[in-house]
């Protein structure tokens, strides 16, 4: 995590004093540490994010269709990533179809975003880990298109000063989803996403499966695939070869979309 002392040095060397490149140098390595501890506390959450309750969801999908309608219109980007927190989530067939209704009721008119902020904050009191989690899962649906104007950005810290989310806070928060939007359209995030696309096919589901119907895919397949369902029937080594072969690919094609999609 480097940015931080660049961006921070390059700003000093730009007063011409080379005082203030130091002092730049010493503020964006003070960000870079706590970017860092922020990212590994992102790589824990994972056992945490399925753990919300139904409060939680109901708050932050109102609350994502409020800041995703308040330029006037939901761009087909904001709908891909709020479909795939829900996936994060682990949310159920019943239950995506109730975070649809909620994310529909934030984009009415008049709809009250300050009380269902406070009341996810009263849901959350003792969490500040679940009040961030909210924070971040918002930010990665409304950082999903190219710009924010200035009533969406101000909505924005409207949410995280009730949820007392602090400036340094949403700068680093904001700083990693853009980070990681970056890595997804660069070589190395085309190749993985390449991964993603061949764990899906080689599971015969589709991005849009639900966790248990992944779940249930990789159940399926492995009891039809694994060499010790088979050996019953006295397959010759070629058969056998094959079945093993697929065994390993349905095994790591399920653990790869497991972490990603945070699957229990």
């Amino acid at each position: 995590m480097y940015w931080g002392k660049i961006i921070g040095t390059l700003a000093g060397l730009a007063t011409l004093k080379p005082w203030f490149a130091v002092l730049g140098l010493f503020l964006g390595h003070q960000f870079d540490r706590g970017f860092a501890d922020r990212f590994r506390r992102f790589e824990k959450e994972g056992a945490d994010i399925g753990r919300v309750s139904v409060d939680f969801v109901r708050a932050l999908f109102q609350t994502i269709g409020h800041l995703s309608k308040v330029d006037g219109r939901v761009s087909e980007d904001e709908i891909r990533a709020a479909r795939m927190v829900m996936h994060r989530l682990g949310l159920s067939p019943a239950n995506v179809r109730h975070a649809i209704g909620w994310f529909d009721e934030g984009k009415q008119p008049g709809f009250p975003l300050l009380q269902t902020v406070r009341e996810a904050r009263r849901g959350s009191a003792r969490s500040a880990a679940k009040r961030t989690m909210f924070v971040r899962l918002l930010l990665e649906v409304v950082l999903a298109k190219e710009a924010l104007k200035k009533e969406e950005r101000a909505l924005i810290w409207t949410v995280c000063n009730e949820l007392d989310i602090g400036r340094v806070e949403f700068a680093q928060l904001e700083a990693m989803i853009r980070a990681q939007r970056g890595f997804r359209r660069s070589p190395a995030g085309d190749a993985d996403a390449a991964r993603v696309r061949d764990a899906y096919a080689a599971l015969g589901m589709s991005p849009e499966a639900s966790n248990d119907e992944i779940k249930t895919a990789y159940r399926r397949l492995m009891n039809r695939n694994h060499p010790d369902k088979i050996s019953g029937s006295n397959p010759d080594a070629v058969v056998l070869a094959e079945a093993q072969r697929r065994t390993r690919e349905v095994r790591s094609a399920y653990e790869m979309l497991k972490a990603r999609r945070s699957i229990r």
